[in-house]
Formats: C-alpha cells, sequence, structure tokens
C-alpha cells in the first residue's frame, strides 16, 4: 500500500507549509502533492521610526515593535498568514507605492526567495524516499517555475509535474497528469485560459498516457463543473457576493473541460483545488474526484490522505484537517 497526502492553495503561509512536510511523521505519506496557488498576495513593510521602533499595519490593526524579538516575532506571525514582511524605511515605501514596477520586482524577489525556501526546509526535513510534487496554480507568476525545475533538477524526489505524465518511484505501473491553468475568473490571474482552450491542453496530457486509464491521476487545478468541489459565492458586478435571505447564494464555477474529460477517461481519481470554500469530494460516473479547500489564513492544513495499492490501485481516500 502506497500512501499520497495531497494539499493545495497555501498561498504563503509558512505555518500550512511546515504542517505539510509533517504529514509523513503524523500520517505516514510516501508521496507529499501541494498542487496549485502556493504564493501569497501581499507585502507588508516593517516600517522603522528608529533605533528600536518599527511599524507594522497587519490585517486592519497597527502594531508598534518596540525590539528585535518583537520584530522577528511579528515576521514569523506575517509569514505564517502568507504574506511576505519586508523592513523598509517610509521612504522606500513611499517609493514602491509611487512605483508599479519597483514593487512588481520586489513581488518577484519575495515570492521566489519564499519558495526556494520552503523547497530547502523540504530538502532538509523528509527523508530522500519521500517523493515531493509541488506545483503551480493560476495566481502564481510564471517566474516561481524556474525555482521548482531548478531542485527538480537537482534532487531526484522533488518533481515539477506541469507538461508530462509523472510516473512515481513508489506507484510503477501508474502515471499523474497535472494542469495549473483554470477558466477564466473575475480577477484575471496569470494562468487562465478559456474552456477551449483547456480542452488542448488535456489533450495533450492525454497523449502522454501509457498506463490504463484506472492507473492514472488527473491533477488540475480548476475541479470539475458542477460538483460538490466548484461551489463559490456568486458575485455582483462590483466583485460581492450576492445574498438571499441573509446567506451567500452558490453557484458552479468550475470547468466543464474538465468534467468533460474525466467523464471521457475516467482516471482513477481526481486531485483539485482552486474554490476555498468547496472542501468535499465527489464521483463523476466512476472516477472520484476531491478538493481539500483553503483555510490558510488561520494556519490549517487541508488534505485528503490516498491509499493506493499497485494491484487494486484506488483503496480508500479520507479528508482531514489541523
Amino acid at each position: 500500500m502506497v500512501r499520497i497526502f495531497f494539499s493545495a492553495d497555501v498561498h504563503g503561509s509558512e505555518l500550512v507549509w511546515r504542517k505539510w512536510l509533517n504529514t509523513t511523521v503524523q500520517h505516514k505519506a510516501e508521496i507529499l502533492l501541494f498542487c496549485g496557488d502556493l504564493t501569497g498576495k501581499q507585502v507588508i513593510p516593517l516600517v522603522k521610526k528608529g533605533d528600536s521602533l518599527w511599524i507594522a499595519h497587519v490585517v486592519g490593526r497597527d502594531w508598534e515593535l518596540h525590539n528585535e524579538e518583537e520584530k522577528k516575532d511579528m515576521a514569523r506571525r506575517i509569514r505564517e498568514m502568507g504574506y511576505y514582511p519586508v523592513e523598509m524605511t517610509l521612504e522606500e515605501v513611499k517609493k514602491y507605492q509611487g512605483d508599479p514596477k519597483k514593487l512588481e520586482g520586489l513581488f518577484r524577489e519575495v515570492m521566489t526567495a519564499r519558495i526556494r525556501e520552503w523547497l530547502n526546509m523540504a530538502v532538509e526535513k523528509l527523508p530522500k524516499d519521500v517523493e515531493i510534487v509541488v506545483m503551480p496554480g493560476n495566481d502564481d507568476e510564471l517566474y516561481i517555475d524556474p525555482v521548482i525545475q531548478e531542485f527538480a533538477k537537482e534532487y531526484e524526489n522533488i518533481t515539477y509535474p506541469l507538461g508530462k505524465a509523472v510516473e512515481f518511484r513508489h506507484l510503477p505501473g501508474f502515471q499523474m497528469i497535472s494542469m495549473e491553468y483554470v477558466n477564466p475568473t473575475p480577477w484575471d490571474t496569470p494562468r487562465e485560459d478559456s474552456e477551449k482552450g483547456l480542452w488542448k491542453r488535456l489533450e495533450k496530457l492525454r497523449d502522454q498516457v501509457i498506463v490504463s486509464w484506472g492507473h492514472v491521476i488527473l491533477n488540475t487545478h480548476v475541479p470539475p463543473y458542477n460538483t460538490r468541489l466548484d461551489l463559490a459565492p456568486k458575485l455582483d458586478k462590483n466583485l460581492r457576493p450576492v445574498t438571499a435571505m441573509g446567506s451567500p447564494v452558490m453557484v458552479h464555477v468550475g470547468s466543464k473541460s474538465v468534467r468533460k474529460f474525466i467523464e471521457k477517461y475516467q482516471p482513477m481519481i481526481g486531485l483539485h483545488g482552486h474554490i476555498h470554500e468547496s472542501y468535499a469530494s465527489d464521483k463523476i460516473k466512476n472516477t472520484p474526484v476531491v478538493n481539500p479547500g483553503s483555510e490558510y489564513m488561520s494556519g490549517v492544513l487541508r488534505g485528503f490522505i490516498i491509499d493506493v495499492s499497485l494491484d487494486k490501485g484506488l483503496e480508500r481516500f479520507w479528508k482531514i484537517e489541523g
């Protein structure tokens, strides 16, 4: 029996990442998958006001930090929430605010640095026989990919899964195909495509499958349309949730192409993310599909444990959080 632990949508939270690494101890996982939306969304300045005073505005509140210990503790808390703490002067803050290109360069620097730090953690913490798969999602800029590829080239147990069919050492005779792109969102994120475009991407991956579809893991960041995995709040023209009787109106926002692909080829299991609210499993014909959802701001790790046997294929799966 081989145990897989699958999670997604960490969005920069270092606390969630550390918990994910610990699943080899807590749950005896042999293959770790973190697939989609690795990076955070905000830089938080630690503004230096004197020799021993820094100011930080964090989640709607101003903080005064009176020594190095308080500053380091605040930086840790910011990283755990998925943001990027950067020490700077007030003048530097104003320069970044007035120069979008300079700010974009700062994001590139802190995002790639954190991915590198996280992968170094994985190398240092995990046994060499644990297989690690790390994949970007639609929210991730393209410039983080070379960092993952660099580690995958240097370390045999780290895999960058895009553009190929992955074969695991622990699962001979099985393959995984992966896609990070999603159908269009209101936020125009870096990796979006039309349904027609998504279908073409999936068909290219199909061509690389050389095992029976009952031995294929389909790993797409976007979940299939019209399942329990793709329910999100309906938004009005101002991107505010629509409510009825005091509750948000939920709509299906997944990919019709991904659903069609699963219906046609019936892989062993579908692994998905993207929609944080839809922490669920479902079934399309004979294929189970799962979405661990995300609660990264609270430091909660959500995931699915998946047990696969070499002779029978998928044995069982269940969701966990902690």
